[in-house]
């Protein structure tokens, strides 16, 4: 059955577009090469990520979405969106497989006059070199004169009450000026405003932009973190003040790690390293070893080693209130303390099973009682049903790395 719309790639990309697209009252077909996350949407149940609701899913699926494995149904939409997967490979460039797979596969079927828009983040010059290239290859059409062909990066942030789809603006562009204007059309029908580029290697760049500036800033306040502790100067006191100033500055806050899938590039393929972006990323990815060392220190303090310690880890996803675990620092932390002898347990509710090299971390049932019995309790993440004062009084020790609990009442990074 025809569709308007095809979202190519089910996961943290394509399934807000389809939920957006599905709410507006457009016919959606949502594509993945996976038979298990397509399974699941087509039974109602909601992925594992916790992004969205089962209620949420039920009105999609009611509303007409219809999850695939077929790629025949490629073939009998006017717009294909591809929002695969583009993770950082060994050299720390984006993988563009998936993208491919998802390209080839579109353009055996990719009829004429169709809109095809890639969201996928990608390095500058992917949209008009190797997916045009694709696309033209494997349906015999030229893009700009047989179909349109656009690049709008996602910009949606997973489990954010404040910005949803419709109030997000996109950002868009197009080979051509009529593709720029083909994409227009198609998401003026689910976001309040339309940000046209001045072609798809600007629209690309955005992407790039927007997810290296938060990395920069996350890695300038975590430095500052190791040396206001070193000074003696109360970091989150700091930053209150200084986000009062109405210009010239955003507040970021230090944590453990940073995780998400929005992962920083530090290298365009063949062209210049973005050295700021490099030294941002080794200093995020030494953090969960300072927060290793401030555990081993504050044992100490307190009489006791890390060897033997039982450690409690609060919040194991990478954003608060949300099941998704991408990249998040608690697993490595978690092995470095079992490197260092102690004995890890956690407690997260949105994660009922945790496993670490392979074997299972112990799940504390009653929060208040494994905090009281564990020599040391470490918050890495504040989910809304912490109870972080009450807490702070149960907790023999408690190190919170997200500056969540009143001041004086924790330890704080």
């Amino acid at each position: 059955m025809p569709a308007d719309l095809a979202v190519i790639g089910l996961g943290h990309h394509g399934l807000p577009l389809a939920q957006a697209a599905s709410a507006a009252g457009i016919d959606t077909v949502g594509f993945d090469t996976d038979p298990r996350p397509v399974a699941e949407l087509a039974a109602g149940r909601p992925p594992v990520d916790g992004s969205l609701t089962a209620s949420e899913i039920r009105r999609m699926l009611s509303g007409g979405f219809r999850p695939t494995v077929n790629p025949a149904e490629l073939g009998r939409v006017r717009t294909a969106v591809i929002c695969t997967p583009t993770p950082l490979g060994a050299d720390r460039a984006l993988d563009l497989t998936a993208v491919t797979d998802a390209a080839r596969a579109l353009a055996a079927r990719l009829r004429p006059h169709t809109t095809v828009l890639l969201e996928s983040p990608v390095p500058p010059g992917t949209t008009e070199g190797l997916l045009r290239d694709l696309l033209e290859a494997g349906s015999g059409l030229r893009a700009g004169r047989d179909f349109h062909l656009a690049y709008s990066p996602d910009r949606l942030d997973p489990g954010r009450r404040t910005h949803g789809f419709t109030g997000t603006p996109k950002v868009i562009g197009g080979l051509t000026p009529a593709c720029t204007e083909s994409a227009a059309a198609f998401y003026g029908r689910l976001t309040d405003k339309v940000v046209r580029a001045r072609g798809p290697r600007e629209a690309e760049t955005v992407k790039l932009l927007e997810t290296n500036f938060r990395h920069v800033n996350i890695a300038l306040v975590n430095e500052m973190a190791v040396l206001c502790h070193e000074l003696g100067v109360d970091l989150w006191d700091v930053i209150r003040c200084a986000e009062t100033k109405p210009f010239g500055f955003q507040a970021f806050r230090p944590g453990p790690g940073v995780g998400g899938h929005g992962v920083p590039v530090d290298t365009l393929g063949a062209h210049r390293p973005l050295r700021m972006v490099e030294l941002a990323s080794q200093v995020n990815e030494r953090m969960p070893q300072y927060v290793i060392q401030r555990c081993a220190t504050l044992l100490n303090e307190h009489g006791k080693s890390a060897r033997g310690a039982r450690v409690l880890l609060l919040g194991i996803t990478y954003k608060p209130d949300l099941a998704d675990r991408q990249g998040s620092p608690a697993t490595e932390i978690a092995c470095r303390l079992m490197d260092l002898g102690a004995t890890v347990s956690y407690h997260d509710p949105h994660v009922l099973d945790w496993r670490v090299r392979d074997r299972p971390v112990p799940r504390a049932d009653s929060l208040y009682e494994a905090a009281a019995d564990a020599d040391l309790t470490v918050l890495l993440q504040h989910h809304r049903t912490y109870d972080l004062q009450g807490l702070a009084v149960k907790a023999q020790l408690l190190l919170d790395t997200r500056g969540a609990t009143p001041a004086g009442a924790a330890h704080r990074l």
